[in-house]
């Protein structure tokens, strides 16, 4: 699994880590049942401490993204709930992010017709599996 992780940036390398793996399950990368790379090599791989990936790999597993344990590893799990999704099952972190994102596009000028424009575009080229 290649990560490309931005050692300068302000975003902690464990919310990186939990991002591109984020984003690798929406767009198809990481499609459900896949297995990821365990703890020590992902850590290896990326010259990161083991607890770093750890963190990660438990903020994913706590948001329901991914399994794991000892015998089979970590193993994406499907993108959509049975019950269907609610604004309750993004994160407090994720919402203020977003609300950011959203003002951020308000103050320069953004439309909200073409902010919506520009989002649902960007939505559609995710597979959600």
């Amino acid at each position: 699994m290649l990560l490309q992780l931005n050692f300068s940036s302000n975003v902690p390398i464990y919310m990186q880590i939990r991002n591109q793996i984020i984003m690798g399950i929406a767009d198809g990368q990481l499609p459900p049942g896949e297995k990821l790379p365990t703890i020590r090599s992902l850590a290896d791989e990326s010259g990161i401490n083991m607890m770093t990936v750890n963190k990660a790999y438990q903020l994913l597993k706590q948001e329901g993204y991914i399994t794991a344990d000892r015998r089979s590893g970590a193993i994406v799990v499907g993108g959509v709930s049975i019950s269907g999704p609610h604004i309750n099952d993004m994160s407090e972190e994720s919402i203020s992010e977003l609300k950011l994102f959203v003002s951020e596009a308000k103050l320069k000028g953004i439309s909200k017709e073409l902010f919506l424009q520009l989002t649902g575009r960007l939505y559609d080229e995710l597979e959600v599996y």
